[in-house]
């Protein structure tokens, strides 16, 4: 048995699924599914350098306002935003108005749009690690917050110039986008994943 606790609807899943109403539909829809694409994967690192210092629900609650922000998330035209851009953002209330994170997504976009399409995408997958390696966690004690992958991730992003991505922001970027499957033994989302998902 497993530290998955059962829901409103019968399913168990990972506790703090449980913690918001509006965790559920991420948990089971997406946390631990594979994400593909450039500027999915831009999306995702974005929203988790903005994610450090605070819970995901605060950003999680605010993903459309991001988006709205962050012209979706589209690299090459976030490449584009200016010091009128910046100032704007900084005055959105519908996202995180941290100068330092906000600089960071402009940049991370001008280093990227210099990319290749799919290097991003290559890159990260690259550090998925072997499945067989990583047995189901039990509990939330067995998941951890670092791995020796997600240290690699983060050095190997670092040199090529993306910023504010630590490796604790490395592997929650691995949790949320399937590079690793961390849903506990029990937890319904675990059992039903997509054929070749993990």
């Amino acid at each position: 048995m497993s530290d998955a606790l059962k829901g409103a609807d019968g399913a168990l899943r990972c506790p703090w699924a449980l913690s918001a109403d509006d965790y559920v539909a991420y948990h089971d829809e997406e946390w631990g599914r594979p994400v593909h694409g450039d500027d999915a994967l831009y999306e995702r690192l974005c929203l988790e350098a903005f994610q450090s210092g605070l819970s995901w629900i605060t950003i999680l609650r605010r993903r459309e306002g991001f988006r709205a922000a962050f012209a979706a998330f589209r690299i090459a035209e976030v490449a584009t935003f200016t010091d009128a851009d910046k100032e704007r953002l900084l005055a959105d209330t519908g996202i995180i108005r941290n100068r330092a994170k906000i600089e960071a997504t402009v940049a991370n976009a001008r280093v990227l749009a210099d990319w290749e399409l799919g290097e991003l995408d290559e890159l990260i997958w690259s550090f998925a690690p072997d499945p067989a390696t990583r047995p189901a966690p039990k509990s939330l004690s067995e998941v951890p917050a670092v791995t020796d992958e997600s240290t690699a991730l983060s050095k190997a992003l670092k040199k090529r110039g993306i910023r504010f991505v630590g490796p604790t922001t490395a592997y929650a970027l691995m949790q949320a986008c399937g590079l690793v499957n961390d849903h506990l033994t029990d937890c319904a989302s675990r059992k039903g994943a997509p054929k070749g998902a993990f």
